[in-house]
């Protein structure tokens, strides 16, 4: 794998103040570094601050404090991400959650895939546009015959998959995807994930996989950050991780996991976390090489 750092996260903050007496600190002192060709997997219950780390990479929030650097560039300070919005954007795409609601409902599927080709001037006369359009719904999984169907006429699988196809179209150096297999079947679920994954060893993507879905991220991932209330509780490569979680609330997380044993689900104890011992003055501290744990 590359060496070659693609996204670097260094003490994000990211606070939304509510009123004078009360802020939320919804990303609180995170780092991490996603190396080129890597899918690092972003995991943590609902309100733990994933997404809104996800959208201040992409600069739709401004952080309250902390950088971002996207390919050696400061791209957190406002001036140089104007500097260079067009590259960041072609670059860095985003799929989201909602397929739905991503994808235009009275725009096709030709339309949808090839509106950011055409915005970035990357094929030149319509019967290339025509093959790319072609080979990118074969690429993840879907009919040409789907290219004159509107969003609203397809399924919720089919729908993700053209805004994967529509996402690397632009042969992306980072793919961040926030919870892009939530709202599907699970049977659909094994397949975006698989699809995922394809991609990846064919083009060498990098990927930022949100999920809360232990299982999956332990699947795709190669490396792995838990958090919790803002803050990141442990990072490490996906198997020590699973294999050997060092944070209580990392333990208590994979404690709840069901296994397809009910003699074992039965008896087994399920740990769990106090969240009072968070403790304002903690840090990230390496215990082994490439594995984090806050204390």
């Amino acid at each position: 794998m590359n060496s070659e750092s693609i996204l670097d996260v260094r003490h994000l903050r990211q606070y939304f103040q509510v009123n004078k007496n009360f802020t939320i600190k919804a990303v609180d002192d995170v780092s991490f570094q996603i190396k080129k060709g890597e899918i690092f997997g972003l995991v943590g219950e609902t309100g733990s601050g994933k997404s809104t780390i996800a959208r201040t990479v992409m600069a739709i929030h401004s952080p309250t404090s902390g950088e971002v650097y996207f390919k050696g560039n400061m791209i957190s300070d406002k001036k140089i991400f104007h500097q260079n919005k067009r590259d960041i954007r072609k670059n860095m795409q985003f799929i989201f959650q909602d397929s739905a609601a991503a994808l235009n409902p009275r725009m096709t599927v030709e339309k949808i895939i090839a509106e950011p080709l055409k915005i970035n001037h990357m094929i030149r006369g319509k019967s290339k546009l025509k093959e790319k359009i072609d080979s990118l719904l074969l690429e993840v999984g879907l009919d040409s015959s789907l290219k004159s169907k509107y969003p609203g006429e397809i399924s919720g699988g089919q729908r993700q998959r053209v805004a994967i196809a529509r996402c690397i179209g632009m042969n992306p150096d980072l793919i961040i995807a926030d919870e892009p297999i939530a709202s599907l079947d699970i049977s659909i679920q094994a397949q975006i994930v698989t699809l995922f994954q394809n991609l990846q060893k064919k083009h060498g993507f990098t990927f930022l996989f949100i999920a809360h879905d232990l299982s999956i991220i332990r699947f795709i991932s190669d490396k792995v950050g838990v958090m919790f209330q803002g803050k990141m509780m442990e990072m490490a490569p996906a198997e020590e991780l699973f294999e050997n979680p060092l944070h209580p609330y990392t333990q208590a997380l994979l404690s709840a996991v069901p296994v397809p044993d009910p003699i074992y689900e039965r008896n087994k104890k399920i740990l769990t976390y106090d969240v009072g011992s968070i403790r304002a003055d903690g840090q990230m501290i390496e215990v082994s090489p490439g594995h984090f744990v806050y204390k």
